[in-house]
């Protein structure tokens, strides 16, 4: 397609967002402002569409549609989009699953069966983990098959790690849609066509950090002296800047459309090893948008949630106090952030709580007419990211990113994930419910063996190389989740949901509470990558490891806070040797009982193999 051929209409979606019986949000990127007509046999339906302007030729669209009376549940319900009149079959046939005019969503009556999963990077060379969502769909016989939602638990885009190829087409894209231009205050480029022209702008990035003499001390702070580029990312070689950076990864990663506008020729003036590793990341970035367009339909069939990680923004974000005082201390980094988030805010964090967010999406009209400072001010205060749907059982997504909890005795050490306030927020919202299933991006449980080396270098005064981000590892946020767990009034059966790690685990925890009659029941359900993994034989050695030195009878455990608690890992059906964790891209499925308990928890593989059920005690 040239530069002189009319755009596509629709660019990225519709994608389905947050589901409840008499309402749906709906997310649709158009080259032009639409009057798009929501079609729904099942019931009468109004409209409320919001547009931001982010290109001359990108428009956001936000749908929150209102039903006048409640869905139907557990039925299959088709829906359109017309637009001039005409449908999803028209304009984004491959939205279509074989033998069907129209997409369908169903609304389960309760959470009997869900999707989740975390860490999508693009360039990974496993296949995409949402492709088994779906096979899953195609294979659905009746309503009752299907998943109730897909809950995607952080790193739904990788800021702060992108393939030479993929900033390629986010540049040829960002010409082609006209996205706005923005200055750049305190960097060594003036502005967004600065940073695109200049040599550094591949694989050189952290050449464009602040150089002027009084800014010395802020390369070495960001960098730790690891020679890490861009706050702490050792693969940060083109960490994303621009806010049109940003909005054009979210349409490269969600979407087939856009692959049709842009070329991956490589750029001039690269160096041999550039060159080369240029041409190695070719071939994983053009597999990655083949898949596209059955990773689209999946995400217009199923009700997708989603919360942040780090990687959505920058790595580590928010580790410690000492890196949020450098990192907003600031324009330049400080802008980078922001523009992260600000992505966040209009293609993940609207679709979760359109009420939450609507002030933020107002302010947002004037992207391109002027700076955008003011604005990202307001992102980093905001404190409304976390959300929740009163389902059955509730659903409670942690913000485990911006409401941390410092530490007082050392800037320098990580901060809990939860502050005091969030955390007393979490206890009122989980009480006199008999279940819940909570969302920490991060496992609440996780495996020993790691917390404690992380533990070590965060004491040596090392946190950033290895991702010293645990619940564990700040005393406060450990004993007062723990605490939470153990109230009279909060649920006696928890499900936590995790990603992170790039790796898949399933731990039932019981909590040891003297004064109650029954000790609280957990299950840790881990899910990680749906398109990364850990490196095979570190993992290996880590679980080994891990299972001789900590398992359930270890006194070891009297040292931790698993003293507390009796943790019991489910083993992987495909375990060969005794594997606790499971290391391979795709997505978790969970299926619940009546009682809100997992009955059974699978790992869906991204290559299309048998799933993995992770057995429990008998």
């Amino acid at each position: 397609m040239t530069s002189s051929t009319p755009l596509p209409l629709v660019l990225a979606g519709p994608i389905l967002r947050r589901l409840e019986p008499q309402r749906l949000a709906i997310w649709l990127v158009a080259s032009q402002p639409l009057q798009a007509e929501f079609i729904c046999p099942a019931g009468e339906a109004q409209v409320d569409c919001q547009v931001v302007a982010v290109a001359q030729h990108a428009f956001i669209h936000l749908l929150d549609i209102h039903f006048a009376r409640p869905l139907p549940c557990n039925q299959l319900l088709e829906y359109d989009l017309l637009i001039d009149g005409q449908g999803i079959a028209d304009w984004a046939p491959h939205l279509l699953y074989p033998g069907t005019r129209r997409p369908n969503l169903v609304l389960r009556d309760r959470l009997d069966q869900l999707l989740h999963g975390s860490c999508r990077k693009p360039h990974h060379p496993a296949a995409d983990g949402l492709l088994c969502a779906d096979r899953l769909l195609q294979a659905c016989t009746t309503p009752a098959d299907r998943p109730a939602v897909l809950l995607m638990t952080g790193d739904q885009v990788y800021a702060d790690d992108v393939a030479g190829p993929m900033l390629r087409a986010i540049h040829v894209l960002i010409a082609r849609l006209g996205l706005f231009d923005e200055t750049l205050d305190g960097a060594v480029v003036a502005d967004s066509q600065a940073l695109y022209r200049h040599p550094a702008c591949y694989y050189h990035r952290a050449d464009l950090l602040p150089a002027q003499p009084r800014n010395e001390t802020l390369r070495e702070r960001f960098f730790g002296g690891k020679r890490k580029p861009i706050f702490s990312s050792s693969n940060a070689d083109n960490h994303l800047v621009t806010f049109a950076e940003v909005m054009a990864m979210y349409l490269l990663v969600w979407s087939p459309v856009p692959w049709q506008l842009v070329n991956l020729d490589m750029p001039s003036g690269l160096s041999a090893p550039r060159q080369a590793r240029y041409q190695q990341e070719l071939p994983l970035i053009q597999a990655f948008a083949d898949k596209l367009g059955q990773v689209a339909r999946v995400m217009a069939h199923l009700p997708c949630l989603m919360i942040f990680d780090d990687h959505d923004i920058t790595d580590d974000w928010n580790l410690s106090a000492q890196w949020e005082a450098t990192a907003y201390g600031h324009p330049f980094s400080r802008r980078i952030i922001g523009n992260a988030l600000l992505g966040y805010l209009l293609c993940q964090a609207w679709g979760n709580d359109p009420d939450a967010c609507q002030a933020l999406i107002g302010q947002c009209q004037a992207l391109g007419s002027q700076p955008q400072d003011e604005l990202i001010g307001e992102l980093l205060r905001f404190q409304g990211w976390q959300f929740s749907l009163p389902s059955n059982p509730p659903l409670l997504v942690l913000d485990t990113r911006t409401r941390r909890w410092r530490s007082e005795s050392s800037l320098a050490k990580p901060s809990g994930l939860l502050d005091w306030e969030a955390l007393s927020e979490l206890q009122l919202a989980l009480l006199d419910h008999p279940s819940a299933i909570i969302v920490s991006p991060a496992p609440i449980f996780g495996v020993k063996l790691i917390e404690t080396v992380q533990k070590v270098f965060s004491w040596l005064g090392y946190p950033l190389l290895v991702d010293a981000e645990n619940w564990m590892a700040h005393r406060g946020a450990a004993q007062v989740i723990l605490n939470i767990f153990r109230h009279s009034r909060t649920p006696g059966h928890y499900v936590v949901l995790s990603g992170d790690v790039h790796y898949s685990f399933v731990y039932e925890v019981l909590i040891r509470h003297r004064h109650r009659q029954r000790s609280p029941h957990l299950w840790q359900v881990t899910s990680s990558g749906i398109k990364n993994e850990f490196p095979r034989r570190l993992l290996d050695v880590l679980d080994r490891l891990n299972r001789w030195l900590y398992a359930p009878r270890s006194p070891l455990n009297w040292f931790t806070k698993r003293r507390e608690m009796e943790v019991v890992p489910r083993t992987p059906s495909h375990s060969k040797a005794g594997e606790r964790l499971w290391n391979g891209a795709g997505l978790g499925q969970v299926f619940f009982d009546e009682q809100g308990r997992p009955a059974r928890v699978y790992q869906l593989d991204a290559d299309g193999g048998e799933a993995t059920e992770f057995i429990g005690r008998t």
